[in-house]
């Protein structure tokens, strides 16, 4: 009998699989009344914090995203939970200064947050230095909190496999917990999982988890071999979320593996109640159009062109305003010369919603980069942090010509070197109920004031709306 190495899983359903299939939009309370049937799994984590949850919680359901932390604590009595954290920008679109960081990594784990995944769009190893120092901290205090590099895979020439044996072991320098294998638009292909992560292997004693999507109708294909490599962790989701532009089926993966080395040991009897719980919600989402069945399917355009799902439906809805659906072929053969010409970062927000813009002002006006994004400029400024390849002179010099360019971290490029937690307090000071509510509004100032004033109405039973602010007259 060959040794066990029961193949540990991380759930995704409450937070990659409804952030890629219903744009993040599954409520708290839909979550907790299933908690504890999911606490008695197994899990290796439940993801389910993180990425764009907090925005969402704030903007569109009206959700303190640092209460739904604390209720999820307070359910999985069993069970890790993880996160994803967008290094220096934690899970804004801006670098912070390095003490806005360290009290967000401080305050999640405090609120019940174990695993912190952390990843940048150039994979840039020192955007995410602060974020892993700041969790090696609270660990060495609180017992509690583990860093997990997240490793943005992408094709191209850089990307051999010595680049990635390499950041391994750089990221086991810096003092990670783990490694993951992001896999954010279903590149990886079954035979090239298997390569690389026996590679990872060889070059770490770190473990290696892999993260992928289904958009390219591949990923179960990827985890078996992977697995079979000696990946450690795979991430998966429940079926009535999982596939399309979500992840493999938790159960499928459970099934393959059952009665091999790799058996999860997880029972079927309690992964189809924690199902049946989730399928009349999943009804509902078709119902109601937030579930749009294209998602489901396979787009094979997701290896000819390296464009995340995500990102082509946004690219679909950009056309569509424009009035220019019938320019979606040329926009998709731009992206990747775009991304040549920018040092081939891999497209992960933000930077594939950088790259994508720009492809569509290409081919709208007529002429390559007769007009660019400011975002687009800074990352030729160098404000996002060095990309793998140099980037094309000829662009730099039509697009910003004669201005300085950045090779600090991107912290430094923006010049946010210097603590800003304080004066972000200060201006905020008059909403404060919490120390979490700082954070919420160092990320997201004017969507977590218009939180912050709903919840006033919501606590005072006032309607903000039609009360008379300046003459203190408020309507009950």
């Amino acid at each position: 009998m060959a040794e066990k190495k029961p193949i540990k899983i991380t759930e995704t359903i409450l937070r990659d699989a409804h952030q890629s299939l219903i744009a993040t939009r599954m409520p708290t309370d839909m979550m907790l009344p299933i908690i504890e049937k999911m606490d008695k799994v197994g899990y290796n984590s439940v993801e389910c914090w993180g990425g764009a949850t907090f925005d969402a919680s704030l903007r569109f359901l009206k959700e303190d995203p640092w209460e739904r932390l604390r209720k999820l604590r307070e359910g999985f009595k069993n069970t890790k939970l993880q996160m994803l954290f967008r290094g220096q920008n934690i899970l804004g679109y801006r670098p912070y200064a390095d003490d806005v960081v360290y009290a967000f990594v401080e305050k999640s784990i405090a609120n019940g947050m174990d695993v912190i995944r952390i990843f940048d769009c150039l994979n840039d190893l020192r955007n995410l230095q602060a974020a892993v120092d700041a969790t090696n901290k609270i660990k060495v205090q609180e017992g509690r909190g583990e860093s997990q590099i997240a490793l943005s895979y992408t094709l191209g020439d850089a990307y051999t496999l010595d680049y990635w044996a390499k950041m391994a072991k750089d990221i086991e320098e810096m003092g990670a917990d783990s490694i993951c294998i992001k896999d954010m638009a279903g590149l990886l292909t079954p035979y090239k999982a298997e390569e690389l992560v026996k590679t990872l292997k060889s070059n770490t004693k770190l473990p290696i988890q892999l993260h992928t999507h289904y958009t390219s109708g591949v990923a179960s294909m990827t985890y078996l071999k992977a697995v079979e490599a000696g990946v450690d962790i795979i991430d998966c989701a429940m079926s009535p979320f999982a596939l399309g532009t979500s992840q493999p089926a938790t159960e499928v993966m459970v099934e393959t593996f059952k009665g091999t080395e790799y058996d999860t040991g997880f029972d079927q009897n309690l992964l189809a109640e924690i199902a049946d719980y989730f399928r009349p919600y999943r009804e509902e989402c078709i119902a109601s159009g937030l579930l749009n069945p294209k998602v489901l399917g396979v787009n094979i355009k997701t290896l000819l062109y390296q464009v995340p799902g995500g990102m082509l439906s946004n690219m679909v809805s950009q056309l569509k305003e424009q009035g220019a659906e019938d320019k979606y072929q040329e926009v998709l053969e731009e992206i990747p010369r775009v991304r040549k010409d920018c040092g081939e970062p891999p497209l992960v927000t933000p930077s594939s919603q950088i790259v994508g813009t720009q492809a569509i002002f290409n081919v709208l006006m007529g002429e390559r980069y007769k007009m660019a994004t400011g975002e687009f400029k800074d990352l030729l400024r160098g404000n996002y942090g060095q990309t793998v390849k140099p980037m094309d002179q000829a662009v730099i010099d039509k697009v910003i010509p004669n201005e300085p360019r950045s090779t600090a971290r991107s912290a430094e490029a923006t010049g946010h070197t210097e603590p800003e937690l304080e004066s972000i307090e200060n201006e905020m000071k008059q909403w404060k109920q919490q120390e979490e509510d700082v954070l919420s509004y160092a990320l997201f100032p004017q969507v977590a004031t218009d939180f912050f004033k709903y919840r006033m109405a919501q606590q005072e039973k006032v309607d903000l709306s039609v009360a008379d602010t300046k003459n203190g007259a408020y309507p009950v």
